[in-house]
């Protein structure tokens, strides 16, 4: 899950974007709502509750109408009260998401921020629009431009070294007692050629930590590893044992380490 930042009218609002959809928090934006108003209010209309509905069956296929027609028949009476929780707990909702921890709050998916930005003015609502654009462009520009890195990493070839860098990034030698290891994965015969470690390695060392060793890899070491499993492919196929091809893979890393770390290229990517 990663969070982004937007800021519309001086107001601070938390951005996530998970499994390929972006969430907006109105407990953020409520700040910029003169007076009392909660969510619990909106939700408490019946064209909420109706767009929610909608918008939950284009979207949601585990949707339980059901309870969402038992939800309708009570929204406008002075009795009807539903949190956030509620929704989604009775109705199977995901359009809505109550989050605890750091970044916890209220949070809705874009289409329905969008519609919430309304409660809020409609001047809200249209600067809202345009930063969250202005925001999904500049990171169509960084794709473009070759910014997400690990996306084409097949692009990227240099040379130049420079030695404070390389102190932390060019990978031990492999000892014979490593290399006489049998590794339950190749991907972990690829993690000792470059990073001297296995994954499980990694996460005993960096436990705090979430991902995994390649997540928190340079660019360069990145760079290296897609060449490595290519080579590593072939020597499979040339039928040598694990225990040579890491060697000769840990030889070639350390190789094309040297050769890539500290050019002025990559710099400008970081």
């Amino acid at each position: 899950m990663k969070n982004k930042r937007l800021i519309v009218r001086g107001i601070e609002i938390t951005l996530i974007s998970e499994q390929n959809s972006d969430y907006i928090s109105l407990t953020d934006m409520l700040k910029a709502k003169d007076g009392d108003f909660f969510i619990s209010d909106w939700l408490r209309n019946r064209n909420t509750v109706e767009f929610l509905g909608i918008w939950e069956s284009v979207h949601n296929p585990n949707f339980n109408y059901g309870e969402f027609a038992i939800i309708k028949s009570q929204t406008g009476l002075n009795s009807y009260k539903l949190s956030v929780k509620e929704w989604v707990e009775k109705t199977k909702a995901i359009g809505l998401k109550a989050t605890a921890g750091r970044y916890g709050g209220t949070y809705a998916h874009k289409d329905i921020a969008f519609e919430f930005g309304m409660w809020i003015s409609p001047e809200f609502k249209i600067y809202l629009i345009k930063e969250f654009q202005r925001l999904k462009n500049e990171e169509a520009e960084r794709l473009k431009s070759g910014w997400d890195i690990k996306r084409t990493l097949a692009k990227v070839n240099y040379r130049i070294h420079t030695d404070a860098v390389k102190k932390h990034l060019i990978p031990p030698y492999i000892s014979k007692s490593a290399a006489n290891v049998v590794y339950a994965s190749e991907a972990d015969v690829l993690n000792m050629a470059l990073f001297g470690m296995t994954a499980k390695d990694w996460r005993d060392k960096n436990p705090k930590k979430d991902g995994n060793i390649r997540d928190y890899s340079s660019v360069e070491q990145l760079v290296v590893l897609v060449n490595l499993e290519g080579i590593n492919a072939e020597l499979i196929r040339q039928g040598l044992p694990q225990s040579e091809r890491l060697v000769q893979l840990n030889q070639i890393a350390i190789s094309q380490m040297q050769s890539l770390v500290g050019n002025a290229s990559i710099k400008k990517l970081k």
